[in-house]
């Protein structure tokens, strides 16, 4: 395969399974009333959970300034990036806004794990990311026209966002656990969203509206990412994060079938040609 290791078949369906549960709870996202409160009400549960671990992890661990710089940087990121996707999805289709956001980091991770980290893609590695990012953008719609651009600026941020706390992330695990980093993501999330969330009795609605998919959320967010960092420990980062957008597959599907979102057609097609850039990352792009 390229990779060394007997853990890379768990790495490749950690991914895998990472993908699917993120696209699940980013379709619960789209579909709420007031996404501030769905996403606050989504992590709550797992905030409190964590905080007793994670309080006890910090305390018996000899971190550095640099690790805690790097534990502030991740937690600016992930800010950002839970600041930015409702106004992106209040902008757009998720078959649309969600591919763009998702492709960005498709591109610019990988790029970051081999200048930032020293890993290395092969020209079937880097010709599979192509693939991958050609086939996010078509689906996201392809053309950089002032209109799209002011609707498509949110998933772009939220983009580079992912981006920055992914790379972040790599380095944090070096000095705290995957549950204690979910939950620095969790303490970033509910210190950003709660003003939002509990506003004018905001998450009373969406509680009576949707709290079944609140339920659900509580599980799959901090889930899905929490697989994803299992897998970071087992194979290189820029192979499993292109790995990772099978789903945006999945959340074009989703878009499609269940929102009955339009230009089904063709944006199932550019999957087809996200599969064959998956394929070819994650079989042949190990040096």
């Amino acid at each position: 395969m390229g990779w060394e290791g007997a853990g890379i078949s768990i790495a490749l369906g950690l991914v895998l399974a990472s993908g699917f549960t993120h696209a699940v709870w980013n379709l619960f996202t789209k579909s709420s009333i007031n996404k501030s409160a769905f996403l606050w009400a989504i992590h709550i549960g797992s905030f409190v959970l964590l905080l007793p671990y994670f309080i006890a992890e910090l305390s018996e661990a000899r971190i550095p300034l640099r690790g805690y710089a790097f534990m502030g940087l991740s937690m600016l990121f992930q800010c950002g990036y839970f600041l930015l996707l409702p106004l992106a999805y209040s902008k757009g289709d998720m078959s649309q806004v969600y591919p763009l956001m998702r492709g960005l980091g498709a591109l610019l991770v990988p790029i970051a794990g081999v200048t930032i980290f020293g890993e290395s893609l092969t020209l079937a590695g880097w010709i599979g990311i192509g693939c991958i990012v050609f086939g996010l953008l078509a689906i996201g719609g392809g053309s950089l026209s002032v209109t799209r651009l002011r609707h498509l600026w949110p998933a772009a941020a939220v983009g580079l966002c992912i981006t920055g706390y992914v790379s972040t992330d790599k380095v944090v695990l070096e000095y705290i656990s995957p549950l204690a980093l979910i939950e620095l993501c969790n303490i970033a999330y509910i210190g950003l969203m709660t003003p939002l969330a509990l506003r004018k009795g905001r998450l009373r609605t969406e509680w009576k509206a949707n709290r079944w998919r609140i339920v659900a959320g509580t599980f799959l967010s901090p889930g899905s990412y929490l697989l994803f960092l299992l897998a970071v420990k087992l194979a290189p980062l820029s192979h499993l994060a292109p790995i990772r957008e099978m789903g945006t597959v999945f959340g074009t599907i989703l878009g499609i079938f269940i929102l009955k979102e339009q230009q089904g057609s063709r944006r199932i097609a550019m999957s087809v040609v996200i599969t064959a850039g998956v394929v070819s990352v994650g079989l042949w792009g190990g040096s």
